[in-house]
């Protein structure tokens, strides 16, 4: 099964809580939330892991 991560935006002025990306088999190993981007404001810069 493919990897999901739950995944929330720290920007304060961000009004996205939080999202989760559903990996495919293709996504290359060792992608992680540092290859993506807020879908709301566009910060990389803010976006942690939720860890369960």
């Amino acid at each position: 099964m493919p990897k999901t991560l739950e995944v929330a935006c720290t920007d304060e002025e961000c009004d996205l809580d939080m999202f989760e990306l559903h990996y495919t088999y293709n996504m290359p190993d060792g992608t992680g939330v540092e290859s993506f981007a807020c879908p709301h404001c566009g910060s990389a810069d803010a976006l942690e892991e939720i860890q369960v």
